[in-house]
């Protein structure tokens, strides 16, 4: 099986080589390995830090934001006929040593989408970025029927068939409830498991904030529209 690791970074040059070099160059079952960044318009040294640690990196001219590179990441991966897709976030939030125990559903033939969610234990995390979730996870369920701890994390898992029939229309943060409508509209087997978020003064910088959370909200009401 063929792995492919899908990295969106804007202006990560400080960790983006640290979350590159910490990917397994081994897992078990698994036979290639490979790593993509998508450099989102950064305007600082992203891309060149991402290149010198051995990942693929495909740049966008101009900033198109969190969904914008993840659709690139998608066909990028159907480009490649990888067998699954690994997303992680640049800021080093995530544990690339989590990459095995989140892929094994699909391994298995157990789901098409796994989420590494960060709310089924005990969290550190700051007390805006659980309000933002739950109130996430509430609209996602209401707009699209599918229910999740953690609608807004990075770090996802998709199997050939999820690569194939994911059709993502959102530029924006919005992109990440949206990959549950398409759960929902091509039926795809989902599964969570449990990650350990490393939270630093960095990553809790990054993400989603209240203050844009309005607009999140308007974005996912118009693709449900459409």
């Amino acid at each position: 099986m063929r792995l492919l690791i899908g990295i969106p970074a804007y202006n990560e040059e400080i960790t983006i080589g640290k979350v590159v070099t910490s990917i397994p160059k081994k897992i078990k079952g698994i036979t290639r390995i490979d790593t993509v960044v998508v450099d989102d318009g950064s305007s600082d040294h992203t891309y060149q830090k991402a290149s010198k640690v051995g990942a693929t990196v495909l740049q966008h001219l101009i900033n198109r934001g969190l969904g914008g590179a993840l659709k690139t990441i998608f066909a990028y991966a159907r480009e490649c006929n990888c067998d699954v897709l690994v997303t992680l976030d640049a800021d080093g939030q995530h544990d690339s040593g989590d990459i095995p125990k989140v892929i094994a559903p699909i391994f298995y033939s157990h789901a098409d989408v796994v989420i590494g969610t960060r709310w089924l234990t005990k969290s550190t995390a700051p007390l805006a970025r659980k309000i933002i979730n739950k109130l996430a996870n509430v609209v996602t369920y209401v707009f699209f029927g599918v229910g999740t701890s953690d609608s807004q994390s990075g770090f996802r898992a998709f199997s050939k068939r999820a690569i194939g029939n994911l059709k993502l229309n959102a530029d924006g943060m919005e992109v990440s409830s949206e990959v549950f409508k398409e759960i929902k509209r091509n039926q795809l087997r989902y599964k969570e498991v449990t990650i350990i978020p490393v939270y630093t003064q960095y990553s809790q910088a990054k993400g989603q904030r209240i203050s844009n959370s309005i607009n999140v909200f308007f974005q996912l009401l118009l693709r449900l529209l459409q």
